[in-house]
């Protein structure tokens, strides 16, 4: 019997697949790129970035597409390196790309956008959250936070709570990302009642001692360590205070999902860290579930942040295509032109937020949460 129900399973897919590429010839198809890093120390963002936006276009294809339209969506692997990601922008030009789902990463993403506001190429990153990611014209948009917003969010969030009246941070100098929520951080510490008592920054050619900059934040009186970094730093700083004994609160940002899939990490040292997300695989909505069930099926691990920012990003696109009312026969830039003007005009309820609405210089408005890590996952606060 499951053989047999193998054999029809197989049957039936190929039938849709025949149905899929006759309709596409026939009727046209959107072609959407992708961008990210399917390799390199940050591919854990690009994995579940590329996985959830496939998942998301093919339950769109599935229910009739976009405007009737079915989509084709290629993804290309940029491995988180701003050359290689406008050569992979490149890659999806010569293919016939009309809109873009990327970048995932925010040095990437700035280089890109470079290229397709020249192009006026429509530009929805999904996780790229430095400001410069979306601010060289009116073509890019974002379902995430900006850094500065991450940011002006953490301290709040630290304040409104009372989390520490004694708090140091660690970033990375060299880093858009996170000198982007560094600074705003600071900023609106001021108006919270903690004092940043320490402020140590480590760069691209110094990201694996992190024993002066623990150092400092003990010494300090920190009770909280701020981290706007990315998961591989942060699991070799809680590394090292454990060793030197230092037990403070740890709390960071987006970049911190993935700090569980660490190879070689001991989990256990994550536990009791907090961060700013806007999706928590926890969560008891039949939307998340929905999505968190589906995505293991298919992938075999639980989604992050990421994939939910880019399930939603393609959800978007189709909201604001159907506003816009585009067609596949339609050029780049005339679909850039009437996207644009859409994406200020709808509201989206998404697994990162519900009434997501957007501004025309493309920053989306909608709520902070956070999570905290315990029994080794991620639980919604």
């Amino acid at each position: 019997m499951k053989k047999l129900m193998r054999a029809a399973s197989a049957v039936l897919a190929a039938t849709m697949a025949l149905s899929v590429t006759a309709f596409a010839e026939e009727g046209g198809t959107f072609k959407i790129g992708g961008i990210g890093p399917l390799t390199g120390s940050t591919a854990i963002y690009g994995q579940a970035v590329m996985n959830a936006a496939q998942m998301a276009a093919d339950e769109i294809n599935a229910a009739g597409g976009i405007n009737g339209y079915q989509i084709e969506f290629n993804p290309q692997d940029d491995e988180s390196d701003a050359e290689k990601a406008v050569n992979a922008y490149n890659t999806l030009k010569d293919w016939g790309m009309q809109m873009l789902l990327g970048t995932v990463t925010s040095q990437p993403c700035i280089a890109v956008e470079g290229e397709a506001v020249n192009d006026n190429m429509f530009l929805l990153t999904p996780s790229g959250s430095a400001v410069e990611c979306i601010s060289a014209g009116d073509n890019a948009f974002r379902v995430c936070f900006s850094d500065p917003n991450q940011g002006t969010a953490s301290a709040r969030y630290i304040g409104e709570h009372e989390l520490a009246s004694k708090v140091a941070v660690i970033y990375d100098s060299s880093d858009a990302y996170s000198t982007g929520i560094y600074n705003n951080f600071a900023a609106e510490a001021a108006n919270q009642g903690f004092e940043v008592v320490a402020a140590e920054a480590f760069t691209a050619d110094s990201k694996t001692d992190f024993s002066v900059q623990l150092q400092k934040a003990k010494d300090s009186g920190a009770e909280l360590v701020f981290l706007p970094i990315y998961y591989t730093e942060a699991s070799l700083i809680l590394t090292q205070a454990a060793g030197m004994g230092y037990e403070p609160q740890f709390f960071g940002c987006d970049g911190l999902d993935g700090l569980l899939a660490v190879d070689g990490f001991d989990t256990a040292l994550a536990e009791g860290v907090m961060l700013l997300t806007p999706f928590a695989a926890d969560a008891e909505d039949e939307a998340t579930q929905t999505f968190v069930a589906n995505y293991e099926e298919q992938f075999g691990d639980t989604p992050n942040q990421f994939a939910a920012d880019a399930y939603d990003g393609m959800y978007i696109i189709k909201a604001a295509a159907e506003q816009a009312g585009i067609t596949p026969d339609m050029d780049a830039s005339a679909i850039c032109d009437a996207m644009k003007v859409a994406m200020t005009e709808i509201t989206v309820d998404g697994l990162t937020g519900s009434g997501i609405t957007w501004t025309a210089d493309g920053e989306p408005n909608k709520e902070p949460k956070a999570v905290m890590i315990e029994n080794g996952a991620y639980t919604a606060m």
